[in-house]
């Protein structure tokens, strides 16, 4: 039994760091913490715009072109690294498909580019 306490105590001992270490961060933010807010420190903030403004008010779509194409071109960049970790077993099938697939990747990029959704004037 004893053998098997033992087997455990670097789990129990890193559990007992990770508590110690998430108590002190909290402490600290605590004790640290500013206490003066203001109006724009507890504003929500919202796409760019005042959150609490007149719903019919124009706003720049823009901001949601951009952050969509980069989150369209953030997980397709998040495909690569399945990939590279199983190419040694893939073969020439699985390399072609992945030239494929960056090859629609980068005609969507110069696309988008061309068109100047990525131009921020």
């Amino acid at each position: 039994m004893d053998a098997l306490l033992r087997e455990y105590l670097p789990i129990v001992i890193l559990l007992g760091i990770a508590i110690a270490l998430g108590l002190v961060f909290i402490l600290a933010a605590i004790i640290i913490a500013v206490r003066n807010p203001d109006p724009e420190k507890t504003s929500a903030y919202e796409c760019g715009f005042n959150a609490f403004d007149d719903a019919r008010m124009k706003f720049d779509v823009r901001f949601y072109l951009v952050s969509i194409l980069f989150i369209i071109f953030d997980l397709e960049v998040a495909f690569l690294f399945p990939w590279a970790v199983g190419f040694k077993d893939m073969g020439s099938l699985g390399f072609w498909s992945m030239m494929v697939f960056l090859g629609v990747l980068t005609v969507g990029f110069a696309y988008e580019w061309k068109k100047g959704a990525l131009e921020w004037e």
